[in-house]
């Protein structure tokens, strides 16, 4: 039962280092794999099908030369050069760099842009609001609001088009944003500049911009900075229930019939010991160092706001834990010398934006509950795309779902077969 749970889940750090043994060995095989489905479903030399292009992509230079001639007001002889797209992009967002060189007024220039296309299935987090059915649309709007606040760093929007007759979707263009990224596959607490060449002190400078820029976002009044077409009440007064709801009615669709235990225990537990928490603001999230660009190991820009809501801030805090938890705990990572510890940077947060954390182990749960949510979309696009077999069962069996098991303190009946 809920109760069962609960109970179980306050007591698991009894149990939780064997459990975290089975289930490390789950997320790495899964880890393996989900690196090659990447590279399958991705390659744009191999001549893999990926799932990504509405149109050949040979004609998207023509497409944005003529689209960024009228964006750019006052710029001549406008080329396209260096386009790019990025393996492992399209199952979300498509992404297209790309440099244009221009003359104005007598001077030539040359700037690297960065597009984003709409995915042909919609975004992988459930709509939030009838006003945010576009994914793309829905990132360009809040980046742009968020820059007006000046709190964080944000790339500049330099344009939307709504029209798909254009790269087959809406899409919209952002100025590029020079520095580095921690990298999923391999995770960033295994292999990269966090683990080769940065200082524990370069590490911790790292983490605690980070969060203070989570801290920054969470200070922005959301009703002065206009953000009500993102109000999933529609009344003003958006909670943790209608969060709750909205999941629980995205997973009705996504898995058509096809039983999913963790995922739904999960969801009973979030209503049952849901806080009531009334400190709603803009939330990011998918709050991650993984979403920042980061120069000098403090934020560049903040990226990736297709999971943007409005919804209790701590929110964030949750899903940062819980992909701090799955990049060293869960795979048997030592921490990086350094690198705070998750008590340390719930103390920071709480410290950097003078809100109380009342229940961080609620907001993660909360979170994993939405990874694991958005993970059955996900995989039935790799699915669908042929990068994995049906027979896997990937959709509800995956680590994921182990990872939520094992918080909530309960069975997983679906083992991941990775």
């Amino acid at each position: 039962t809920v109760a069962d749970a609960g109970a179980a889940g306050n007591d698991s750090r009894r149990w939780l280092d064997s459990a975290r043994t089975v289930l490390r060995s789950s997320l790495q095989r899964s880890a393996r794999a989900l690196t090659n489905v990447h590279r399958m479903s991705t390659d744009n030399d191999q001549g893999h099908t990926a799932p990504k292009f509405f149109m050949d992509r040979t004609a998207y230079a023509d497409a944005l030369q003529t689209w960024m001639a009228a964006v750019l007001v006052g710029a001549t002889n406008i080329e396209i050069s260096d386009l790019h797209i990025p393996i492992a992009t399209g199952f979300s967002n498509e992404t297209v760099l790309f440099n244009v060189s221009s003359m104005v007024n007598g001077t030539s220039a040359t700037e690297r842009f960065v597009g984003r296309i709409e995915p042909a299935g919609g975004a992988l987090f459930p709509v939030q609001t009838a006003q945010t059915m576009i994914s793309v649309d829905t990132q360009q709007r809040i980046m742009t609001a968020v820059a007006a606040q000046g709190v964080v760093p944000i790339p500049t929007v330099v344009g939307y088009e709504p029209d798909p007759a254009v790269l087959g979707q809406p899409f919209f263009v952002m100025n590029f944003v020079n520095g580095v990224v921690p990298g999923d596959q391999p995770r960033y607490s295994q292999e990269g500049f966090l683990v080769d060449e940065a200082t524990p002190a370069q590490r911790r400078r790292l983490i605690e911009t980070g969060l203070a820029a989570m801290a920054g976002l969470h200070s922005i009044d959301w009703k002065a900075a206009g953000l009500d077409w993102l109000d999933i009440s529609g009344s003003g007064n958006p909670t943790t229930s209608h969060q709750l709801d909205l999941y629980r009615r995205f997973l009705a669709e996504e898995l058509r019939g096809r039983p999913h235990p963790v995922l739904i225990a999960a969801l009973d537990w979030l209503d049952v010991n849901d806080p009531h928490d009334d400190r709603v603001g803009l939330s990011w999230g998918d709050a991650r160092i993984g979403n920042i660009i980061w120069d000098d190991y403090s934020p560049a820009a903040v990226v990736d706001w297709e999971a943007c809501a409005l919804c209790p801030t701590e929110a964030d805090l949750g899903w940062w834990l819980m992909f701090d938890r799955m990049s060293f705990d869960d795979l048997g990572v030592p921490r990086l010398e350094g690198y705070p510890t998750r008590e340390e940077m719930i103390a920071h947060y709480q410290a950097i934006s003078g809100r109380e954390v009342r229940d961080p182990r609620y907001w993660e749960i909360f979170a994993v509950m939405r990874f694991c949510a958005i993970f059955v979309r996900l995989a039935d696009r790799m699915v669908g795309s042929g990068a994995v077999p049906e027979l896997l069962n990937m959709p509800i069996a995956n680590q994921v779902t182990a990872a939520l098991a094992v918080l909530l303190g309960i069975d997983n009946p679906t083992p991941a077969m990775l």
